[in-house]
């Protein structure tokens, strides 16, 4: 497998590594990699979703990072808990 090209915000350097980070994405979203990827493209930036997911990206590195004691305090999951939209607040009783 070749090495991922057109990282710029992941720290990694293998496909291996990449493909795993990558299914941690796919568990906290709930999406497949055709949700932020071009099919048989994955270095093109041409989803405007994967933007978006790099700010994401670097948004938990820097909490993670702020708060760093050797353990991972935020994911994708936390706030999506396997949804794409986050989730911000429960619903309010009643509503639907």
């Amino acid at each position: 497998m070749p090495p991922p090209t057109n990282l710029k915000v992941l720290k990694v350097t293998t496909g291996p590594e990449v493909g795993q980070i990558m299914r941690t994405f796919t568990a906290g979203l709930g999406v497949q990699s055709g949700y932020c990827h071009e099919a048989g493209n994955y270095a093109s930036d041409s989803n405007p979703k994967k933007d978006i997911a790099r700010h994401m990206i670097a948004m938990t590195q820097q909490i993670n990072g702020n708060f760093n004691e050797g353990k991972l305090r935020v994911s994708c999951y936390t706030c999506h808990r396997g949804e794409p939209e986050p989730k911000t607040a429960p619903e309010p009783k009643g509503a639907q």
